[in-house]
């Protein structure tokens, strides 16, 4: 996949496009476990191609952050952060 391609995408599609690899990802993943996979450079492939929509999403964030827009791109949490979070919940009771 193409920069130029993603830049053109609108975010909703880059999001769709986003969660069609990390399914086709886990999917390979899953098959390399349980079977031969015929070209195992696959996986790197469509890994390169989530950390690109991604950093395009990040472009358009920061873009409509400096233009003064308000969309919100989706954030994710970290395990390290969901942990924190968690730990923090449980000393507190």
């Amino acid at each position: 996949m193409k920069i130029d391609e993603i830049r053109k995408k609108t975010i909703e599609e880059i999001n769709k496009d986003i969660k069609n690899l990390k399914e086709e990802l886990f999917r390979l993943r899953f098959r390399k476990v349980t079977e031969e996979i015929n070209k195992p450079n696959v996986i790197h492939d469509i890994r390169k191609d989530i950390a690109r929509l991604e950093t395009i999403l990040r472009e358009n964030e920061i873009k409509n952050l400096v233009a003064g827009g308000s969309v919100k791109v989706e954030e994710k949490k970290s395990v390290k952060e969901e942990t924190v979070s968690k730990t923090q919940s449980k000393k507190g009771k």
